[in-house]
Formats: C-alpha cells, sequence, structure tokens
C-alpha cells in the first residue's frame, strides 16, 4: 500500500513561488508507477497539472502551467516535487499528489489513480 504525505501548500501573491512536497513510502520495488500532481479548484472538476514516472521518463504538463511549473523526483528520499513559478490566480486549488501502478504506455491524465495525498491548499492572491 503506498502512502503519500504532502507538504508545503500556502498562500502567495501573483508572480510569486511555492514548492510542493509528496513523500511516499510503500512503492513495491519490482513495479513501476505514475506519479504526478492533480489540482481541484472550486466547482472545477480535479485535474492533471504534471505528470512522470516513479523511475523517471517522460514528463506531461498541462498547457496551462507549461513554462511556470516543474515536476522533479529525489528517489533517494522517495520524493517528489512541483516547483511553482510566476503563479496566477488561476491556479488557486486544493493539490493533490498520487500514484498508480502502470506496466506500458504513457501516465493516464484522468484522476483515476488508485494513491493519493491528503491534498494542500494553494491560493495566489493579492
Amino acid at each position: 500500500q503506498v502512502q503519500l504525505v504532502e507538504s508545503g501548500g500556502g498562500a502567495v501573491q501573483p508572480g510569486g513561488s511555492l514548492r510542493l512536497s509528496c513523500a511516499a513510502s510503500g512503492y513495491i520495488d519490482k513495479k513501476s508507477y505514475c506519479i504526478g500532481w492533480f489540482r481541484q479548484a472550486p466547482g472545477k472538476e480535479r485535474e492533471a497539472v504534471a505528470l512522470t514516472y516513479h523511475r523517471g521518463g517522460s514528463v506531461y504538463y498541462a498547457d496551462s502551467v507549461k513554462g511556470r511549473f516543474t515536476i522533479s523526483r529525489d528517489n533517494s528520499k522517495n520524493t517528489m516535487y512541483l516547483q511553482m513559478d510566476s503563479l496566477e490566480p488561476e491556479d488557486t486549488a486544493v493539490y493533490y499528489c498520487a500514484a498508480d501502478p502502470v506496466t506500458s504506455g504513457p501516465c493516464p491524465r484522468r484522476p483515476e489513480y488508485t494513491f493519493w495525498g491528503q491534498g494542500t491548499q494553494v491560493t495566489v492572491s493579492s
């Protein structure tokens, strides 16, 4: 059972930066996982922000965050990060990290992952 614990949310002014962290435990050594970040704004569906593989590989970014957000991993700490720069009010949402076992193909962009963090609020406002 994979457990994910997030940290790093908060309030920031437009143009500011935040870094989210997601510490994972319980990965099975011989399995591969898609990992990444989703977000859900009030009244909107949960959407994929950035996705990759827990051992590295291709990365997906939503068009709305390309060039501003960066997903990264530190496998020695079993931790993934989301560096968010040039934040905009439209980025305000609850952000969730997620993981899902995968056997082949691209990481799914639908929010149907098996394991989820507890969520952390990001508010961008002047």
